[in-house]
Order: structure tokens, then sequence, then C-alpha cells
């Protein structure tokens, strides 16, 4: 049997619950609020969206976690020292929607529409110079399978493309770095900088005031990774002072944003309700039924999580 344990809302956990089973029919499939004592005994597959780590506790025949989102980190966290293997979701279609979103926010900045939307507001009518797309450095910080489908996007739109990862990566087109020296060099380069990257004990307070301070001047910054990747407060003042000339935050420390958080009414900032790349309900169903039919099949796994390094 395969239990969906989620801390979810009841109405989205069933439609995760028909899809799965639309695209897994010869497979049980139970959420585990309505599982027994003696069902539980019986899964051997778990299937999770925020679970509580209490319930995946009370599965004892429990061989392996498959999670319906891409980030695991709060899963990582929370679920601890647990031998389970962890495969998270990898969709060739999140890298898509992701990709649009940072064209799409990437266009924003670069065609000046935050000063644009002030002027309305001001009822004043200028008109900014036009800057061609190859006089912009788009600065990415995480080449993996998001940050290369949205390198590639950027390239074809004619922006200057660097990158930045853990590990040393070769994407055509993109002139990549890695380590410490490679991610100086990315910063003071980038004319916008779009964080993608992983949170882990190495990325979180990665962009602090020290490392924002390396971005040229007037340089403006998307988040679409995690919120505790900047530092809140020094990312404020770093725009108060006008080093910075925006930031468009998708992801934030405490999600839900607090009503009183001051990023809402910040002038600088754009905010979004974490919307850059949502999970496509059809497109990770179908992938997950394919990971579990390939494990009955030949007991092999996808790759799956390194706890060490978080993701």
């Amino acid at each position: 049997m395969i239990a969906l344990v989620t801390r979810i809302s009841d109405e989205a956990e069933h439609l995760w619950l028909e899809a799965l089973s639309l695209r897994m029919p010869e497979e049980k499939i139970v959420s585990f609020r309505h599982l027994n004592e003696e069902d539980r005994a019986t899964v051997d597959i778990a299937i999770v969206a925020n679970p509580d780590p209490m319930d995946l506790a009370r599965l004892p025949g429990l061989t392996w976690i498959h999670s319906l989102w891409a980030g695991v980190e709060r899963l990582v966290s929370e679920i601890g020292d647990s031998t389970l293997p962890v495969v998270r979701l990898v969709d060739p279609q999140l890298s898509r929607t992701m990709a649009e979103a940072v064209l799409a926010w990437t266009y924003y900045l670069f065609r000046d529409m935050p000063a644009y939307a002030r002027f309305q507001r001001e009822r004043s009518w200028q008109q900014l110079p036009y800057r061609r797309p190859e006089q912009i450095t788009v600065g990415l910080l995480g080449l993996g399978a998001l940050g290369e489908a949205a390198a590639h996007r950027l390239t074809d739109a004619g922006f200057k493309v660097i990158g930045w990862s853990r590990s040393a990566k070769d994407i055509e087109g993109v002139e990549t770095h890695s380590g410490d020296d490679g991610l100086n060099a990315v910063l003071r380069r980038s004319d916008i900088l779009v964080c993608l990257l992983p949170l882990t004990s190495e990325t979180r307070g990665l962009l602090n005031a020290e490392r924002l301070a390396l971005l040229p001047a007037n340089a403006s910054l998307i988040n679409f990774a995690r919120g505790p990747i900047v530092v809140s407060e020094e990312l404020l003042q770093a725009l108060d002072a006008g080093r910075l000339n925006h930031a468009v935050l998708d992801v934030f420390d405490v999600e839900p944003l607090p009503s009183d958080a001051p990023f809402w009414d910040h002038p600088r900032i754009t905010v979004l309700p974490h919307i850059s790349a949502p999970t496509d309900r059809e497109t990770a169903a179908a992938l997950v039924a394919d990971n579990i039919r390939t494990f009955r099949r030949t007991a092999s796994l996808p790759s799956i999580v390194d706890f060490a390094r978080g993701y």
C-alpha cells in the first residue's frame, strides 16, 4: 500500500490523491488520515507533501519516501537522521515554468517597469533610455535543472548570462563559475541577479550585506529560491541606501508573508506570493507514477536526496 502523507488542506490533498490514483490504478493509494493501525503496517511507500514526521514514524514497513516538491529542505530538516531514502520531484515542466518566470521578471526589471509604475502613481510623464538585452548581464546563482533552463531562456532573449554553482558546470553560451572567488566574480558583474539555489546550511544567509555590496550600482535582485538565503534586514538596508535598485521577492523567511512585514509597502520591492514555479499536479503525478513502477519492476530508485548536502 502507498500512503499519501501531507499537511496540506483536505481539498488539496484530495486533488493529489485523485491525480496519483489516476496515474497508478494498479496501486492502492490512501491518505494517511484514513489509515487504521492495520493498514499502516502494510504501507511500503509514502508520497509526501510537508508531512508530519510523527506520521511517517507510524509507518513501520516504510521503505522509501517520494516528495511531491522539488525543494526538500523542510523535509530533510524535520525527519533528521532518518535512513529512509527520499526521492524529490525532478519535473521538466517545473524547469520550464521557472525559466518562464525568470525571463518574465528579468524583462520587468530590464524594461524599467518599477520606475514606470512609480511615474504613474506620481502622474509623471517620463521616458527612460532604452537598453538592449546584450547590454545587461544577468547573474544566475544555481545551475541545476532550474538554473540551466533559465539560462537558455535568457541567452535566447539576448541577455549576457553568467552563472555560479557549488560545483563546476558547463552550459553552452553561459560563462560559469564555482567556489568563493567565482561567486564574487558573478556578483560584481550582475546587473540583475537571479537566485535559484537550494536552501542548505551553506546557502543560508549567503546573500548578506557584504555580498550584496559587491553588486554593481543600481543592480536588482530576483529571489525565486528560498527566503533565508537572503538576509532580509541587510537587503532592506541596501535598498534604502539606494545601493540596489529593486528586488523581486517570491519567497520569504515566513510564509504566508505577515501583513506587517516591511516588504509589502517598500517602494523598491515587488512581492509575489510564492508563484514563480508551482508544481504541476498532472506532470508531477505522472513522474511519481513512473518512478514507483520502475521501483516495483527493478527495485531501483532514481537519484535520492543527499542529507548531508540538503538536496
